[in-house]
């Protein structure tokens, strides 16, 4: 992976990492933006290696020239300032901030790439900015995929703070990834690699290993995207989203269940094509578990047809 840092408006750097396409019968296909969750970065996801071979190679071997971006707080870009006034904590990462961090990405992509248009696959809370990029630059975007999106909820809002910081261990991870394989199911994470992955997130953030036990810091804003999702407050029009896109799940995905995937499908009603594709035996972090090929394979099957007029 080649790795470039890219400036934000504001000055703060950001990490962008590239594979580029390898020759393939159908290469120079529209570069892919790889946009990540909440608590782990490009290195932990696409980037990562089982066994040698990542998500990033596969794309990468179908003749895709393939980026992805840390966001501010994660990985190997900047870290978010302090918050000068301690009594009001800033809740820093949210949606509206993570946008303009894919718009920085985007120009930057869209310049040495020399192309006007890429695709972007998201998962999880990076479908929420993703999503708002795509609606407001449809002539930017070609392809969107949405692996494992956060959808409309509508729930009772917390009334609790939300701290600029949440700390995440790699133990509370992996009990995270486990959680919804049902119960007598043989297990569905890559656990023969899990070992280096958890060496590898707690090398994610140099303070890692100053906390008792150790954790990882991450921003907090995702986790207040999603609760306010989940209480009736979605942060954009998904109605604006004028572009091809895949929605793509597990099948125990509890945080995009059937009737989550459902209402943004109906809410994506002006996309000129779009699909639903649920994997079986897979769950909400499918492209760490056994059955990641075939979200691969989806992934790369969608993003390789051609556009409709639109």
């Amino acid at each position: 992976m080649q790795t470039y840092t890219v400036k934000t408006k504001e000055g703060a750097a950001i990490a962008l990492f590239r594979k580029p396409a390898q020759e393939a019968p159908n290469a120079m296909r529209t570069p892919i933006l790889y946009v990540h969750g909440a608590t782990f970065p490009t290195r932990l996801s696409i980037g990562f290696p089982f066994d040698g071979f990542s998500w990033m190679d596969d794309l990468s071997q179908a003749g895709f020239g393939v980026w992805s971006l840390d966001f501010l707080g994660y990985g190997d870009s900047d870290r978010y300032p302090p918050t000068a006034d301690q009594t009001t904590p800033k809740t820093c990462g949210r949606t509206a901030d993570a946008v303009s961090q894919i718009e920085t990405a985007a120009d930057f992509i869209a310049q040495a790439s020399g192309v006007g248009k890429i695709s972007i696959v998201a998962h999880s809370w990076g479908t929420l900015p993703a999503g708002s990029y795509c609606g407001s630059h449809p002539e930017r975007v070609e392809r969107f995929v949405m692996f494992g999106p956060i959808a409309l909820r509508e729930g009772t809002a917390s009334a609790e703070p939300t701290p600029p910081q949440l700390f995440v261990t790699v133990p509370e991870q992996h009990a995270r990834f486990t959680a919804d394989v049902p119960q007598g199911h043989p297990p569905v994470l890559a656990e023969a690699n899990f070992p280096e992955w958890g060496e590898r997130y707690l090398d994610s953030d140099p303070t890692s290993r100053m906390r008792v036990p150790h954790a990882v810091a991450v921003p907090s804003g995702p986790a207040a995207d999603i609760r306010a999702a989940w209480s009736g407050l979605y942060p954009h029009d998904p109605g604006k989203v004028l572009v091809p896109t895949l929605i793509v799940r597990g099948e125990w995905d509890s945080l995009c269940n059937d009737a989550d995937a459902r209402w943004l499908f109906d809410a994506l009603c002006a996309c000129p094509e779009k699909q639903d594709v649920k994997i079986s035996h897979a769950t909400h972090l499918m492209h760490l578990e056994r059955n990641r090929f075939a979200l691969y394979e989806a992934c790369r099957t969608f993003l390789a047809r051609p556009c409709p007029d639109r």
